[in-house]
């Protein structure tokens, strides 16, 4: 049977982040697949399609599930950050081998808890009805909260390849007591695959701490990977190699 895994990037980003891990996993064997998620993945610098701002989770969870049922085999998804929850959304629905999540976003219900995790809805708020509109996000947020294990000339690399992100996407992941479509909800009984969560220890836009109490929740079904020394783009991140590997070992342990 093909081992097919896909690698899915987070908000503000494109399949480009994945490419080192990409070339990893092929070189392993594995037949790759880096979707773009909806309206992502073209020029970061140009104007965003119109279709942007009405843009939810849900439509992300719903194309991958799409693009996964296209698939010859069930496949790995690896999300990262709001990837994760929209991989675990489209395990629930049967259709994942595994479920990998790096540094996941909390899913619906669940509190902010260190004030590194509530800079980023403030810094919302301070934009207006944001909501309404697709958005792009500033260097002096990214670089100390997401960027913060990378050099300083990596960090302006992988922040001009950042392109915009739908306002309602964002407002359904920090105010999702608020958003009455529950976009952000996972039926975590549903999820009948094994679930790797991997947390870098110095993420500071998704406390470890957060990654340890969703793991809790899915119990035997799960392993809790903290990784030292790494933050939230831990993928491109120099060391990249050391997670990547410790992943790739954990999947040949649970599909053989």
């Amino acid at each position: 049977m093909t081992k097919e895994i896909v690698l899915i990037h987070g908000a503000f980003a494109g399949p480009w982040c994945m490419q080192d891990y990409a070339e990893f996993f092929r070189a392993r064997g594995w037949s790759v697949h880096t979707p773009a998620l909806r309206y992502h993945g073209g020029d970061p610098n140009a104007e965003p399609d119109p279709g942007l701002t009405e843009t939810s989770v849900l439509d992300y969870a719903n194309d991958v599930a799409e693009f996964v049922q296209g698939l010859d085999s069930k496949p790995v998804l690896l999300g990262h950050a709001i990837a994760g929850v929209v991989a675990q959304q489209v395990a629930s629905r049967g259709l994942a081998s595994a479920i990998v999540l790096i540094n996941p976003n909390a899913a619906w219900g669940t509190l902010p808890e260190t004030d590194d995790e509530r800079a980023v809805p403030r810094a919302l708020m301070e934009g207006g009805a944001f909501w309404k509109q697709s958005m792009r996000v500033d260097f002096d947020l990214m670089a100390p909260f997401a960027l913060n294990k990378m050099p300083e000339a990596q960090q302006h690399e992988v922040f001009d390849q950042l392109g915009p992100e739908s306002g309602r996407v964002m407002f359904e992941m920090f105010f999702w007591m608020f958003d009455d479509h529950h976009a952000m909800k996972v039926d975590i009984d549903k999820v009948d695959c094994p679930v790797l969560i991997v947390s870098g220890t110095e993420d500071r836009a998704v406390n470890p701490n957060t990654c340890r109490a969703l793991a809790n929740l899915y119990g035997d079904r799960s392993t809790f990977l903290p990784v030292e020394n790494h933050a939230h783009f831990l993928f491109m991140e120099p060391g990249w190699e050391g997670p990547a590997g410790q992943i790739a070992d954990w999947l040949d342990q649970k599909l053989g």
